[in-house]
């Protein structure tokens, strides 16, 4: 049966510009391009199909597509990072910086987001707060490796996806369960995006009514006397 608009899939895929890739859950691939990230999990990612997981064009791409299935896409600025916008190129004042500005840093201004340090003339800092694929057609491979039609492997699937973590997850009486792992409050990631998998994971899964998240702590062991 077609993949739909609305399904889970389980993903792989692996993304090029200018014939280099930036972005890839292929493991090998990731090192052998030098853009590996050792706290990144590699292997296929579990998306809903329709809800932008990836970038458009490729999300657009999946509907009709059948199980299994493996194929390439071009996709264009418009459905990828958007085209370059000219009054994005702004200029500063070097006091404007708490570090000193050199070209091709990356700073982040108050009210304007993150941008790249593009040129230096005289006093004046020129940021470009375009993305670096601004403009650019992205090309895709990819493999439809299966529909993902388990729920405990859908609500994985958001976490992984969101916080790039795997989690105990259980699911029982319309409760799902999961279990947090130690010091997960001090990971920025899992905390900023946290209430986004709780939202979608209601909005996405009619079947769960509630969600636990469970953290546990045990008391330390002792240590020995004499151990150091």
């Amino acid at each position: 049966m077609a993949i739909q608009e609305g399904d889970f899939v389980k993903l792989h895929y692996t993304g090029t510009v200018d014939g280099r890739i930036f972005d890839t859950t292929d493991e090998e691939k990731a090192k052998s391009e030098d853009i590996y990230n050792a706290q990144a999990l590699y292997g296929p990612v579990v998306i809903r199909v329709g809800s932008h997981h990836v970038i458009v064009g490729l999300d657009e791409a999946l509907s009709g597509k059948e199980e299994g299935s493996e194929d390439e896409i071009d996709v264009p600025p418009e459905k990828a990072f958007g085209e370059r916008d000219p009054d994005k190129v702004e200029s500063f004042q070097k006091s404007s910086f708490k570090e000193k500005p050199a070209k091709g840093m990356t700073v982040k201004l108050e009210d304007k987001g993150e941008g790249v340090v593009v040129d230096i003339i005289g006093n004046r800092v020129i940021v470009d707060f375009n993305h670096p694929f601004a403009g650019k057609t992205l090309h895709y491979s990819y493999k439809i490796e299966s529909k993902v039609e388990d729920l405990v492997e859908e609500v994985k699937g958001l976490i992984h996806l969101y916080a790039g973590r795997d989690m105990d997850v259980s699911f029982d009486g319309g409760t799902v369960t999961i279990i947090l792992p130690p010091g997960i409050n001090y990971d920025r990631r899992w905390v900023l995006w946290r209430s986004r998998i709780i939202h979608e994971s209601f909005e996405y899964i009619p079947d769960i009514n509630e969600i636990t998240l469970v953290e546990t702590f045990k008391r330390p062991e002792k240590k020995d006397e004499g151990e150091e």
